[in-house]
């Protein structure tokens, strides 16, 4: 594994982009690194361009992490060149090199390869032939040829360089001396999803107002079909003739744009207000809006499609979400922990599922049914599993699955047990006052503190020490998931407890 990008303390430590990972720890034992995200880091370069906005209207991704900003016709707004781009650099909030130049090629170039950082009065001809961006071997060509600034290019007749070096070369040094255009395709906001209708006389019955919303929603209906997208959230902003307005919103769990399935939420959110719908002298104006929407692509719908694609859950989770609140209607989702009390938590029920996979070492709850916690608190976030040790955990650790109670104890109970060795499995316990004797016990299955959450040493959310499960069957057939809490070598005497029950 390689560095994707460091920050300024790992590069005054002589750490860069390129590195191996392990030749990084080697010079800074305490490097703290996290999993390469492209696509977040790509989600976060679209919310940075989008926000540019507020500058010029022509803003452009420069991949993997730039911003090419065209402020033509801007810069006297906002008090001058040198304002405007410290207002970029602060709108950006990240540690940024910028440049200011006549054209995009060579404003780009001086930010990624000048040695002024944003001072400006650099010249492109002082810049390195690497600011052509040419693969390697034109780039070690030119070097050879005793060419290392573009200067040393620019003096040159330009029918030689493509001669020698190729048009590619030719066609780089024309642009960032601003003799061949070089366009850039700036941010085009998204079209607010968005419909309307005016009243020459103002309406106040409430069947007047759903009708209206319906045939807003047929219309929505066709501007989402054509983009292939449904809305998550629906928004109708009631417009009084005296000013005043009222708004009714909806949300569902899954993408739509049948207008009778959002019509069902809005009824049910009108017949849910703690007040009444109050026209006061009727509404003149009622507007639409989706402000969250998703992709949403066409299916094959099928003979049994409500059971088979789950739509009526789905219904219901929305309907209960307006009546309750979607705070209220929960699930249970996985979540990337090896401590079994904590590999799932209650999220609501209206989010969806993101695809997450639990880990090899605990694949085995799938078959086992999923476990059920009393509650599940959160210690913070937790980068996914890197691509990498998924394809190390599907090639090289192929297990079967391993059983898991339906029924976890949270927390789990601590009990009484007689084992025959110290490390062995529990000949007897005693659990509420009751002792029990082990007619079969299958194990260890060894569950490992989660050490890589340590802070200053210490494990946060109560995570202690080794823990060794056993599935354990008594002599009336009952079955329980018990755990020795910590190795011999970690602690004198290791606690034993029941964490869950089999059925």
């Amino acid at each position: 594994m390689r560095l994707a990008a460091v920050d300024a303390r790992a590069q005054a430590l002589g750490l860069g982009p390129g590195m191996a990972l392990a030749d990084a720890r080697a010079r800074c034992p305490g490097l703290a690194t996290l999993p390469h995200d492209p696509d977040a880091d790509r989600g976060e370069l679209d919310r940075l361009v989008a926000g540019m906005a507020c500058l010029t209207p022509m803003a452009a991704a420069d991949p993997p992490d730039g911003i090419v900003l065209d402020i033509t016709g801007c810069a006297h707004l906002l008090g001058g060149e040198r304002e405007l781009a410290g207002r970029a650099a602060e709108l950006a909030g990240y540690t940024v090199r910028h440049a200011l130049a006549d054209n995009a090629a060579a404003a780009r170039a001086l930010a990624r390869y000048g040695t002024r950082r944003g001072q400006g009065g650099e010249d492109v001809h002082a810049l390195p032939v690497a600011a052509l961006e040419l693969p390697g071997p034109a780039l070690v060509a030119l070097r050879c040829a005793g060419l290392y600034r573009i200067g040393d290019l620019a003096r040159r007749p330009m029918a030689g360089l493509a001669a020698r070096f190729g048009e590619a070369a030719v066609a780089g040094l024309r642009r960032l001396l601003g003799e061949t255009a070089a366009p850039i395709a700036p941010h085009a906001a998204p079209v607010p999803i968005r419909a309307e209708a005016r009243f020459a006389e103002p309406i106040a019955r409430t069947d007047d107002v759903l009708d209206v919303i319906e045939d807003l929603l047929v219309r929505l209906e066709r501007d989402m079909a054509a983009r292939r997208i449904g809305g998550r959230r629906f928004v109708a902003t009631l417009c009084r003739s005296d000013g005043a307005r009222r708004r009714l919103a909806v949300e569902t769990g899954q993408p739509v744009r049948d207008p009778a399935t959002v019509m069902r939420l809005m009824r049910e959110r009108i017949e849910t207000l703690a007040d009444p719908l109050d026209p006061g002298f009727g509404f003149d104006a009622i507007v639409l809006a989706v402000p969250r929407a998703e992709p949403l692509g066409t299916r094959q719908i099928e003979l049994d499609r409500a059971e088979a694609s789950g739509d009526s859950v789905a219904a219901l989770i929305d309907r209960l979400g307006v009546r309750l609140g979607a705070e209220h209607v929960l699930r249970m989702a996985p979540r990337d922990r090896h401590l079994p009390e904590k590999a799932q938590a209650l999220v609501p029920a209206a989010t969806q599922d993101r695809g997450f996979s639990p880990p090899f070492a605990f694949r085995g709850g799938a078959g086992g049914g999923a476990a059920r916690p009393a509650r599940c608190p959160d210690d913070g976030p937790h980068p996914n599993p890197s691509p990498e040790a998924e394809d190390l955990s599907a090639s090289c650790f192929d297990l079967a699955p391993v059983p898991r109670p339906l029924y976890l104890l949270d927390p789990p109970q601590p009990v009484m047990v007689v084992a025959g060795v110290p490390d062995g499995p529990p000949q007897r316990f005693r659990w509420r006052g009751k002792l029990h004797e082990v007619r079969l016990a299958e194990g260890p299955e060894r569950i490992a503190a989660e050490w890589w959450r340590a802070r200053g040493g210490h494990l946060p959310g109560g995570a202690g020490p080794t823990r060794d499960y056993y599935r354990i069957e008594d002599g009336a057939g009952r079955r329980y998931w018990m755990f020795r809490s910590g190795l011999f070598e970690e602690r004198p005497n290791p606690r034993w407890y029941l964490h869950g029950l089999f059925p």
